[in-house]
């Protein structure tokens, strides 16, 4: 993974900018360091781009191919850096992505969110490529930002990278959920991993009023959003601003799902058969869609794994975290009602059913009109006000 020399004023590069001005994602505040910071500088040769609309990757390798990587750099895509947690090398992708590099548009998006100011400290967690900590450090002076990152290997690269242009913010190789003390307090904490549950170190770490912004979901699946918090003593809170999704957090990615164990314990012949008229059109609503992430909020300790369609059939299946209950709804191409199954002390699919009522009767909120909540008790969810109706978000799966 070495770098060649770059090639500057790239007219790509021009049309990125334009392009992430023309959307809003690059503010005006934000333009000289996009300007000054260039994504190529803290890219590998050997990179993996990812198609959104296809769920794919494919290998990229400045040295056999720079006009396929200068146009992948300067594209408004994310960029796979790792997989595997550094344990597949390529030149293939791996199985999962472990460290990228996120799409310009997100990226500017959220320095827009963070909301900095002059003379702001700021903790980045998650240093990945560096390219963040650059651009904290090009608008607020390196010594205003620790950045801390958990992979020794990633964090040498980024460090390496930084230093080059001559950036030399703290760099820290530890784990970011726990922050680090020793240059707390912060103005803002920034997170570029995906948590299911928020550590009370970076509430603690932070100023009366600061601000902890972090890609935030439940264990239901992938589909994460923004979450905007304002610390105030021992308590955070603040809504979700947009749909997202981003890797996890290594210790919260959640349980390994073991089919068999479940089927083992309550076989199909066993579940209770009923139908639902609910379709898999107005159920599977697809990615950045509010719909997975407000049933994550509604429905606690559930994962919920949808199967590729065959012969026009697609089985969704959900597993319960805290026993073996599961349940499985088939959706068939031209059948009216759907075939569902249930096993178990929790009756998942009705939970569900349950949960995607009370949205409707909701009006069918988005995900920026939801909010949580963090304290000393936990994480509580609510819709519209912090103060009105909320119920308590359950983080961690305990069963198999």
């Amino acid at each position: 993974m070495t770098f060649s020399a770059l090639r500057t004023d790239r007219p790509s590069r021009k049309e990125l900018g334009r392009v992430l001005m023309e959307s809003g994602a690059l503010s005006s505040d934000w333009a000289p360091s996009f300007a000054a910071i260039d994504r190529a500088a803290f890219l590998p040769d050997l990179m993996w781009p990812y198609d959104i609309p296809t769920r794919a990757s494919v290998t990229v390798d400045k040295q056999t191919d720079p006009d396929a990587w200068y146009a992948a750099t300067d594209s408004n895509i994310p960029i796979v850096t790792q997989w595997d947690d550094g344990a597949h090398l390529g030149p293939g992708p791996g199985t999962l992505s472990t460290s990228s590099s996120s799409m310009p548009s997100t990226v500017y998006s959220l320095l827009q969110d963070l909301g900095v100011e002059a003379s702001m400290r700021v903790l980045d967690v998650g240093t990945g490529t560096g390219e963040t900590a650059a651009l904290l450090s090009h608008r607020l002076g390196p010594r205003n930002v620790t950045t801390i990152e958990v992979d020794a290997a990633v964090s040498a690269q980024a460090r390496g990278r930084l230093h080059k242009l001559s950036l030399r913010p703290e760099i820290i190789v530890g784990d970011g959920s726990r922050g680090h003390p020793a240059s707390a307090p912060y103005d803002r904490i920034l997170a570029t991993a995906g948590i299911r549950q928020l550590p009370a170190a970076w509430i603690k770490q932070s100023r009366p009023g600061g601000v902890i912004l972090v890609p935030w979901g439940t264990l239901y699946g992938n589909a994460d959003a923004m979450l905007r918090l304002m610390v105030k003593g021992e308590t955070a809170t603040g809504p979700f601003t947009r749909a997202v999704e981003f890797m996890k957090f290594r210790a919260q990615r959640g349980p390994v799902i073991r089919p068999a164990d479940y089927l083992s314990a309550g076989p199909l012949e066993a579940a209770d058969r009923t139908t639902t008229e609910l379709t898999e059109q107005d159920f599977l609503t697809g990615q950045f869609t509010d719909l997975p992430f407000v049933l994550g909020l509604r429905v606690s300790q559930c994962r919920q794994a949808v199967a590729d369609k065959r012969d026009g059939a697609r089985p969704v299946w959900f597993y319960s975290l805290s026993d073996l209950s599961w349940a499985c709804v088939m959706f068939r191409d031209g059948e009216r009602h759907a075939c569902v199954w249930q096993w178990g002390s929790r009756r998942l699919w009705d939970a569900v059913i349950d949960a995607y009522r009370w949205w409707k009767e909701q009006g069918s909120p988005s995900v920026t009109r939801f909010g949580l909540t963090v304290d000393t008790s936990g994480q509580r969810a609510w819709l519209d006000d912090p103060d009105g109706e909320s119920w308590p978000i359950l983080s961690s799966g305990t069963c198999c």
